[in-house]
């Protein structure tokens, strides 16, 4: 289903039939991905709650403008908040990953009385160092100026080239071409806009924010994934009611490395709701 926001569409679908009076958590997918992303784990969590799955600005089915401004975050939040006002939902759970776990943090600490939960997979609360920070968002920029000059099949086989996506490799080689053929859907104007509006690089850190965040966090993290392990253990220390699951035999990607092992973590997470 799309919706229209300001002159833009953005598009969302129910990965479970939709009951008014469940709580619902909300999907929102990483960098190069969709709402289909979450289809094939989505089904398998809690019958409790409704599933709602977002194509986040600039991916999939959503609009991809060519102004930044729709990019940043104050403007995703308002994005998200008109799809929830939109399905009237009154109690959510945000579950994002990686570029969609730091969209859900972001909301979180934007909005603390509205979020109920927080399933934050291979996500980070942005980078510390001011020095690091720009060196980033240099390479952001240099990214997305690859993205506009070159086929997007080309920069996807760069993307997933990454050391950090390493451990896909062991899949079949049919499973990874309909990896690929997925992520070439999205729009090479909005992928570059999206790493310029909402990159690792240009988003504000928000450790002093997270120590006053007073909901239940699931912090997941893939055991092969050595980089964000160590930031979620770092952030499990400034989240209060957060825990840390470190999944075995996974990398950056878990709900499409270790879906069983990702399912069993967040049903386990939502029993206490």
């Amino acid at each position: 289903m799309t919706i229209s926001f300001k002159n833009i569409n953005i598009y969302f679908e129910h990965i479970s039939e939709f009951d008014w009076q469940r709580k619902s958590i909300i999907f929102l997918h990483g960098f190069t991905g969709s709402a289909n992303d979450w289809k094939n784990v989505a089904t398998n969590f809690n019958k409790r709650f409704n599933k709602v799955a977002i194509d986040l600005i600039g991916h999939g089915k959503s609009s991809s403008p060519a102004n930044i401004e729709f990019y940043k975050i104050d403007s995703v939040v308002e994005q998200i908040e008109e799809v929830i006002n939109y399905l009237r939902i009154k109690e959510f759970i945000l579950c994002g990953y990686s570029m969609g776990g730091r969209v859900a943090l972001s909301y979180a600490v934007k909005k603390p009385n509205i979020v109920k939960g927080l399933i934050l997979e291979s996500s980070s609360s942005g980078i510390k160092k001011i020095k690091e920070r720009e060196v980033r968002k240099k390479n952001d920029d240099e990214l997305a100026e690859y993205i506009l000059n070159n086929p997007i099949e080309d920069f996807i086989n760069k993307w997933l080239d990454q050391e950090i996506f390493g451990t896909i490799r062991r899949f079949s080689n049919e499973k990874i071409k309909r990896i690929k053929e997925e992520k070439t859907k999205n729009s090479r104007i909005g992928l570059a806009n999206s790493l310029r509006g909402f990159g690792t690089g240009i988003m504000p850190y928000l450790d002093k924010e997270l120590k006053r965040l007073n909901i239940p966090v699931l912090l997941l993290s893939g055991q092969l994934d050595s980089k964000f392990t160590k930031l979620n253990v770092e952030l499990n220390k400034l989240i209060p009611k957060s825990k840390h699951v470190s999944i075995q035999s996974a990398g950056h990607n878990i709900h499409l490395e270790e879906p069983s092992k990702f399912i069993k973590a967040v049903n386990k997470y939502l029993k206490i709701f």
